[in-house]
């Protein structure tokens, strides 16, 4: 797989579409229902895919990979929304969403890995698979209660409510949680002749949807880049680094936790390097509205992605291979 075949993917596309029709003053809008509605439809995709993964592993030998991408899912978002509130001096609205996205993991360099490791003959444990369904949601919990508790930081002590508790639930309660979780529920305890009458709907025209949600996200994102560039610096490095500190999470986490070979822990370092693109995205956008999407869209499409494939891949296997040596 080469690079440009890697970046010039039609989702990546469409946002870059969207953001060229916005800088051309293109008379393009998206009707607001309609936005919900791929919001909806993304969500419950993804929640059924990660749900029929978990029927289909082996519970026992599974638990530990779930555990890591649980761990993975938690403390990837909270080292990331510490760097950029701590040394960004980041809004902590805008540093939760972009925790969320950090946090979570990219199917599409998923994808992207697993070629390279393909293509090079390189063998490699499913298990990396279930976490990357896993690990979508930790992140975006963790990503909601640090926005709650930005909120109640502005409405004063007295709109605290029931503290860590309390945000934990009202995220738990949240409707974007509620769809991931209970599709993914769905998605696992359905019989398979059942879920597979359904899953077409969710497989067929999933990748237009998301096309169509991008460029809308393109849009939004180039009508508020103005305020990227007055941080420009400091979230381009941040592009860079953070993936560059997930992986060695992952690194560390498939290799002396879950004991993986080299091609196994290549692609958990990926999981933990990479920043979602797809299932974060409308979870922040219904959940966060506070955020610029134009800092979360531009660092995990625009800088994170492309970096990932080109330069952190071929890293990120290296490293692994020197780790098994």
């Amino acid at each position: 797989m080469s690079v440009f075949s890697s970046l010039l993917t039609p989702a990546v596309m469409f946002f870059a579409l969207g953001v060229g029709a916005q800088a051309f003053r293109a008379d393009l809008k998206f009707p607001p229902d309609l936005v919900k509605a791929l919001s909806i439809y993304l969500l419950v995709g993804i929640g059924l895919h990660g749900g029929a993964e978990l029927a289909n592993a082996n519970l026992g030998t599974a638990v530990q990979a779930v555990l890591a991408a649980c761990v993975l899912g938690v403390a990837l978002p909270l080292i990331a929304y510490t760097i950029l509130v701590r040394l960004g001096r980041m809004g902590r609205f805008d540093a939760a969403a972009i925790a969320a996205h950090y946090g979570s993991v990219s199917a599409g360099t998923f994808l992207a890995a697993a070629a390279y490791l393909q293509a090079r003959d390189i063998a490699y444990e499913g298990y990396p698979v279930i976490m990357l369904a896993v690990m979508e949601t930790p992140a975006i919990i963790i990503g909601l209660v640090l926005a709650q508790s930005a909120r109640s930081a502005v409405a004063g002590p007295q709109a605290q409510g029931g503290g860590m508790a309390s945000m934990l639930s009202g995220a738990a309660r949240h409707g974007s949680i509620v769809l991931l979780l209970g599709s993914m529920l769905i998605g696992a305890l359905a019989a398979p002749k059942a879920l597979a009458a359904v899953m077409p709907f969710y497989e067929t025209i999933f990748l237009g949807a998301l096309c169509l949600y991008l460029l809308e996200l393109g849009m939004v994102a180039a009508q508020r880049m103005g305020e990227f560039g007055r941080m420009g610096w400091f979230l381009a490095a941040f592009g860079i680094v953070m993936p560059l500190i997930g992986a060695a999470c992952g690194l560390a986490v498939g290799h002396f936790w879950l004991g993986f070979g080299t091609g196994g822990t290549t692609l958990v370092a990926v999981l933990g390097a990479s920043a979602s693109y797809i299932a974060v995205p409308p979870a922040v956008r219904m959940a966060i509205p506070e955020a610029n999407p134009s800092f979360y869209l531009t660092l995990s499409l625009g800088i994170t992605f492309p970096f990932n494939v080109v330069v952190g891949i071929p890293l990120y296997h290296e490293l692994a291979q020197r780790l098994a040596a």
